[in-house]
């Protein structure tokens, strides 16, 4: 194997098994088979009948997890589910090896279709800001709402602490970093994402950093661990140089769902000067700035972002429901993001 080729990943269906997956009090996990894709889902049973579907989707690196807190702190107001995108958390890869952003858009897409709770509130975190970014301008018949938190836009100029993981999309750096960092223990790798993540990383409970230590530990003994990091930072990558009608921007202009932003000011992976460009290329959208917040808002201030969705919702009414119905007429169904996919595909 050459030095610029990534690890080899055995099929899905021959990977081993590594280690059970943390499921909090009150959430459940179950697995979806799609076509070409199959998807762990973390839910919590809805606190009553009749509420509104919402569907979370996480970063890169990250997992179902990372929505945990805010899950729990709207049993009452949404019927959540968030999704492990595939090869991260419980998911296996995808079976064509795409990670690119349009080809998790179309996973997300498979599953709004198969589970028929769409229009979804859709909410997204970096990465997966992207991801639901793209959804919500070729699906609108999906999207409710959306909920984006620190989304992975693309900037000119990049945040330094960002970089290196944007070099994970260089062939042959990721198989350097895992020779590089072989005697990293989990607590220290934890300890560094936590540190370019959090605000405040002493935000971190005892608890929580020994979830996310034990998490750590099963996900490096994964086989497609690094593969998945690699391609899926390599498709942010590729997803940031697209012009045209595929550029996010250009797609976030499009979206028709009223959106709510959230950006952190110790964020050191997305710039926080990109709120009020945010705010101005989605067409109906309401900003929340967080000085004290780094990259994962949710996560370190759950009850606020919880209660400036929960006033998207009163000031929107049923107005997101009326468009998502009207362009669902409009779009005539139909896995529209595949148009979009040609110039993103990464073949496995």
């Amino acid at each position: 194997m050459s030095s610029t080729e990534l690890p080899f990943v055995p099929p899905a269906n021959v990977l081993p098994k590594v280690g059970t997956v943390r499921v909090a009090e009150g959430e459940r996990l179950r697995s979806v088979e799609l076509p070409g894709v199959t998807l762990t889902v973390r839910s919590r049973p809805p606190a009553r009948e009749g509420l509104p579907p919402a569907l979370y989707v996480h970063g890169l690196g990250g997992s179902s997890q990372n929505w945990s807190a805010l899950m729990a702190l709207q049993d009452g107001v949404v019927d959540g589910e968030a999704l492990d995108l595939p090869g991260f958390g419980d998911s296996p890869p995808p079976d064509d090896g795409n990670y690119s952003v349009t080809g998790h858009a179309r996973a997300v897409i498979r599953y709004l279709d198969a589970s028929g709770r769409g229009p979804v509130h859709l909410f997204g975190n970096s990465l997966g800001g992207a991801i639901t970014t793209r959804v919500a301008a070729v699906r609108p018949d999906l999207v409710r709402t959306l909920t984006l938190v620190s989304p992975a836009l693309p900037e000119i100029r990049v945040q330094r602490a960002a970089v290196p993981t944007g070099l994970l999309a260089v062939p042959g750096v990721a198989l350097l970093f895992t020779r590089l960092t072989r005697e990293w223990t989990a607590e220290q790798r934890v300890r560094g994402v936590m540190a370019l993540c959090y605000g405040d990383p002493g935000r971190v409970t005892p608890e929580g950093f020994r979830n996310a230590v034990q998490e750590m530990e099963r996900r490096l003994r994964l086989p497609y661990f690094w593969d998945a990091m690699a391609r899926s930072a390599r498709g942010i990558v590729n997803a940031y140089t697209l012009g045209g009608q595929q550029g996010l921007w250009r797609q976030a202009e499009r979206v028709l769902a009223p959106t709510l932003l959230v950006y952190g000011g110790r964020d050191q992976l997305v710039g926080f000067r990109m709120a009020q460009k945010a705010a101005r290329a989605f067409r109906d959208s309401r900003l929340v700035t967080l000085p004290d917040a780094g990259h994962v808002a949710m996560m370190e201030y759950p009850e606020t972002v919880a209660l400036a969705f929960r006033e998207l919702l009163e000031d929107a009414g049923g107005l997101g429901a009326q468009r998502a119905r009207r362009a669902g007429r409009a779009n005539a169904g139909g896995e529209a993001v595949d148009e979009e996919g040609t110039d993103e595909s990464m073949g496995g």
